[in-house]
């Protein structure tokens, strides 16, 4: 029997991403990767903006304020992050399934370690300078619910997350 590791991420992975993910097990080992990525983030404009300006990105602060994708496009977006960072999984030799998940995000990851037994659970978003500084990210809400450490990465880079 394999252990689980199980991985919600908002950002399609790249190979950066994947091999920090892989570097978490031994290659001997008979681990499957499952890959949740929301199909709604349910974020919050102010935050978000704010989030963006945190960053120095006046434009994308701006399409915040203009930019209301519609529900199939987001199912759309999700669908695409899935297959990209699937196969970039693969490609780095891990064994790696996944789907989109519906509904909270955050519920989705933890009914997930519940049902699996997932030896480890892993976060991958962008920095969000608002909920990263008030511990309300992803891997702090996660880690209050299964009362277990949830690595949380961002993506993109080898910067580990405060949770």
């Amino acid at each position: 029997m394999s252990d689980a590791i199980i991985i919600l991420t908002e950002e399609p992975l790249g190979p950066g991403d994947a091999a920090n993910i892989t570097d978490l097990y031994s290659p001997g080992d008979d681990v499957e990767l499952v890959l949740l990525v929301p199909a709604d983030t349910k974020r919050h404009l102010l935050v978000d903006v704010i989030d963006q300006l945190t960053m120095l990105d006046l434009p994308a602060a701006l399409r915040e304020f203009r930019e209301k994708p519609d529900a199939q496009a987001v199912r759309a977006t999700a669908e695409e992050t899935l297959q990209t960072s699937l196969a970039v999984l693969l490609a780095a030799g891990a064994k790696a399934t996944g789907r989109v998940a519906e509904g909270d995000a955050v519920a989705s990851l933890v009914a997930q370690v519940t049902e699996s037994g997932a030896r480890q659970a892993v976060v991958v978003t962008r920095p969000h300078a608002v909920a990263d500084t008030f511990r309300q990210d992803w891997a702090h809400q996660a880690q209050r619910k299964l009362g277990l450490p949830v690595l949380h990465l961002y993506a993109g880079s080898g910067f580990i997350g405060d949770s």
